[in-house]
């Protein structure tokens, strides 16, 4: 992400959290209110340093900060994303309620629309 786009998130409402080790910064994830949710924003962790426990411990900070539903968009063939949110309580919404959430909660093109899917936390209600 480009200083530029970063101060957009920023300034859009997107707050970052930061993960240190050996004072490096080894992983971000941003948290933004979106009317009566919670987004998950930007996920990152430098190679070499993920799976043990980063994004993990990221998220979990930014749940016990939230009161209020959280919905995470993905691309659809990220298969390892959506196995990491829904190991820490995520679960995937139907498609037609996908597309009304990333049309309600997100400014995305339509094609993002059509290769996206969206967990939520706790699962929405069946329509």
């Amino acid at each position: 992400m480009s200083l530029k786009e970063l101060e957009s998130e920023i300034a859009a409402g997107v707050t970052f959290s930061g993960y240190e080790a050996n004072d490096r910064l080894i992983g971000v994830m941003g948290i933004q209110q979106v009317a009566d949710v919670d987004l998950i924003r930007h996920a990152y962790v430098l190679p070499g340093n993920q799976h043990r426990g980063v994004g993990s411990a990221l998220l979990r900070h930014l749940q016990n900060l939230s009161t209020r539903r959280m919905l995470v968009g993905t691309w659809m063939n990220a298969q390892w994303a959506i196995r990491f949110y829904e190991r820490h309580g995520f679960e995937l919404v139907i498609p037609s309620q996908k597309t009304s959430l990333l049309r309600t909660y997100w400014t995305i093109p339509e094609r993002q629309i059509e290769t996206s899917v969206v967990l939520s936390n706790p699962p929405l209600p069946p329509m």
